[in-house]
């Protein structure tokens, strides 16, 4: 039986509009569970060992920020710590997609709207998995991986599923415990940070990590977002 792992990560709330949280941006990362990626992680894992990494795990904003296990660390530390992690999910066989939304398109705030937004994000996943039909049919069973940080996407995530799959399974995650979905939550705050440099400039403390937008988007961008269906 093939199966199919999907990690998700979101990024920003459904709160109100702000120049603060501009977006809401979802991640999807896909991974055949039939390629094993222990290896990696084992190699991953040893180097964030000697970074001092705290149980392994980076959670990619507040490594960005400096800020809870982070804010001891310099820059150039940050840096590295986020380096590794982004050459993992570079050299590794999987694919993502994102889903973006520009809050103030909605006129009310996004929980007062709820309704709304939701059914755009569930219409957007379904098309998505429509049009990557053959991709999907390759699988018997679908397994997705969730930490329930939000009730409204734990909600759309059944309906979609349940919409498109025979066999699925869900499943609450602890992000230490699972490296995609680590990655899953890099794909977040860089698809954030891509957007938000097209209408204004990297805050500072992006800049002490990516030094410049050309700099994200040559480095950082480009080169995983090759992975992107």
């Amino acid at each position: 039986m093939k199966e199919l792992s999907i990690f998700v990560d979101e990024s920003g709330d459904f709160g109100e509009y702000s120049t603060h949280s501009p977006y809401y941006v979802i991640a999807l990362v896909l991974h055949d569970q039939g390629i094993n990626l222990s290896n990696a992680i084992k190699v991953l894992d040893s180097e964030l060992e000697k970074l001092n990494v705290q149980d392994f795990c980076i959670h990619t904003e507040p490594l960005i920020r400096k800020e809870e296990s982070y804010r001891n660390m310099d820059a150039s530390e940050r840096r590295t710590i986020l380096t590794k992690l982004f050459y993992f999910a570079s050299k590794i066989d999987i694919r993502f997609m994102t889903f973006v939304y520009e809050k103030k398109n909605f006129k009310e705030s996004l929980q007062k709207d709820s309704l709304k937004i939701e059914s755009k994000i569930v219409k957007d996943m379904n098309l998505f998995i429509q049009c990557n039909k053959d991709y999907f049919e390759r699988y018997n069973k679908v397994i997705l991986y969730y930490d329930n940080g939000q009730k409204n996407i734990t909600r759309i995530l059944n309906t979609v599923l349940a919409t498109n799959f025979n066999e699925y399974d869900i499943r609450k995650v602890l992000p230490k415990n699972y490296k995609l979905f680590q990655v899953a939550d890099l794909i977040c705050t860089l698809e954030l940070i891509k957007n938000k440099i097209e209408i204004s400039n990297l805050s500072k403390s992006e800049t002490l990590i990516f030094h410049s937008k050309k700099e994200l988007r040559k480095d950082f961008i480009k080169k995983l977002w090759k992975k992107k269906m």
